[in-house]
This record gives C-alpha cells, structure tokens and sequence, in this order.
C-alpha cells in the first residue's frame, strides 16, 4: 500500500527534508502590497522574499487559501494516480479556511476517481483523510514528521487513522514573535483583538518579548523577556530540557523568519544541536516558510515537539 503525504504552506520543514519524503505541498496563495504569489515552498522563492524585504511590516500581506476546486483539481491530477491512501493534514483551522476546503474537495474526489485511477494504470481502490492537525507552522511540521514515521512502520488503515488523528494532543509549540506592534495590526485587520495596543505599545518601547507556549495554535504567554535574544534562549533551553527528559517521537521542529546567517546566530542553538545529537534526536530546522511568516512577522520564531504533560519551566 502506497501511503502519500500532504500539508498546506503554513506548515515549516527542512526543504530537503520535504524533497526526501516526497511530501506534497498544498500551496496557500500570498498577497503582498496587492501582488499575488503561490506560496509552495520553493526555497528559492523563499530566500527571494527575505531577500528583497517583502515580508517586512510596512508591506500589506495577507494569505488565501486555495478554492475547493483547485484543491480537487490537485487531489485528482498529483495523488489519486500515485498513492492508494493518503493523509493531507492542514493548519489549524480557525486560522484558514484550507481545512474545509479541502475536505469539500476529498468528498469529491471520492466520488470521481475510480476512471481517472484506472486511466492511470493503478488498481484497487483508493482512501485519503484530512486532518486538522490543531496546530501552526513548526508544530505543523513535526506532526508530518511524526506522521511519515507512522508511515514507515506499515500500520494497518485503521491504526494509522487512529495514531495520526491522536497524536496532536502531544505537541507543544513556543512561539515568539519579534514585533508585537506587526502582530496586533495584522490581528486588527482580521478583526481578532489577540493583543492590545497597551502591549504593543509595551513592547515596542520597553523592548519587551513574551514568550507565547501549550498546545498547537491555543497558546499563552508564560514569559516576558527585556529582549528578542533572551526569549529565543530560554525557549531554546526549555528545547534542551524536554530533549534530555525524553521526547514521544525523535524530532524538534524549529523555524525561524530570518536569513540563514541569522538563524546560525540564534543563542542556545548549539546547544540544542548538541543535545538532539547525543539523544539521537532529528533537529528540523529551517527558514519561516513565506505564510507563516505573514502570520507570525519577519524576524519570528516557532518551535515545536512531543512530549508528556509538563510545565514551561519544568
């Protein structure tokens, strides 16, 4: 049984680590300063935005998910001919509508695929799930990590369901944005009051940087830092913490809106290196995909990984 794999862009993986496993992206559409991009993971692309400053907050950016009928354009022409199950897991889905739009366009698909499967010389029939995965960006991205890993140990239908649907409950995502003042305009534009103008104004005058961690996208602050550089080393120290305790499956998502230069920079990294190292322990690192940057701002941070129930500064 072939077993494919989807996420939409919001979710952060090594792209190396994408090409390897033949994870395919479902792309989320960009709008910057009223110019329309297909965000689909492209490195080149990616490094492109950061590059030119595409992403800083004097630009208007929103994002798009794709209609139900591109999405079921995609599921017919890239997935129903190459898999016989296949899982396409989305963002957290009050934060777009991918998640419905998806799922409408799985139902028909179902409906449709059996001529298009024949015409491609694939017999059997064919199944596929979308799922919620509760999460954003870095906890994305550990939750398809975990997910092919699933994969690889050819589980029976139902436990790989079962396993897959469940396992998000595990996660816990710190996210640490670098401009509270980015934040709560783009909230302000979506309507959603998550951050007052007292705390962006708090922030961007007393350079304060809290610290925001729990499960997937239902986070709260549990820490303000006098500087950006201390919030991304007491996160990175929690990392090293929760590496040394024990992880519920072998990987660390980390992502970051920066050049790669700046990323090398980021304190406590070597430190998280050393222990995913010693503990046998993948470190999925990489640059803040082009939507999830949007969301968070340029220059933000998120990591993510599985553990059991445990305090920020346990």
């Amino acid at each position: 049984m072939r077993v494919g794999l989807m996420v939409d862009s919001a979710c952060d993986l090594p792209p190396e680590f994408i090409r390897k496993n033949d994870i395919f992206i479902l792309p989320l559409t960009a709008i910057i300063n009223g110019q329309t991009y297909v965000d689909d993971h492209d490195p080149a692309t990616t490094a492109e935005f950061y590059d030119r400053g595409l992403l800083l907050k004097g630009h208007h950016a929103e994002t798009e998910a794709f209609s139900a009928e591109a999405i079921q354009k995609l599921f017919l022409e890239k997935v129903v001919t190459a898999y016989d199950m296949a899982f396409c897991e989305t963002v957290d889905r009050s934060r777009s509508e991918i998640f419905d739009n998806a799922t409408l366009a799985m139902n028909q698909v179902m409906a449709r695929y059996q001529p298009i499967r024949e015409k491609a010389g694939r017999s059997g029939p064919f199944s596929m799930r979308v799922v919620d995965t509760g999460q954003v960006f870095a906890g994305q991205g550990l939750m398809a990590a975990h997910t092919l890993r699933l994969i690889n140990q050819k589980l029976s239908k139902n436990a790989l369901r079962h396993q897959v649907e469940t396992f998000a409950d595990n996660i816990y995502t710190c996210s640490i944005p670098r401009d509270l003042h980015y934040i709560r305009e783009r909230a302000r534009r979506r309507n959603v009051k998550s951050i007052s103008a007292v705390s962006a104004f708090l922030g961007k005058t007393l350079n304060i940087t809290p610290i925001v961690w729990g499960h997937g996208a239902d986070g709260t602050a549990v820490a303000k830092t006098r500087s950006f550089d201390a919030a991304v080393e007491k996160v990175l120290d929690y990392a090293v913490r929760r590496v040394e305790a024990g992880l519920l499956t072998p990987y660390v998502s980390l992502s970051c809106g920066m050049s790669s230069a700046e990323i090398e920079q980021l304190p406590g990294l070597a430190r998280l290196r050393e222990a995913c190292q010693r503990h046998k322990v993948e470190l999925l690192l990489c640059q803040m995909g082009i939507t999830s940057s949007i969301y968070l701002g340029p220059g933000s941070v998120c990591l993510a990984l599985a553990a059991e129930d445990h305090g920020f500064e346990d």
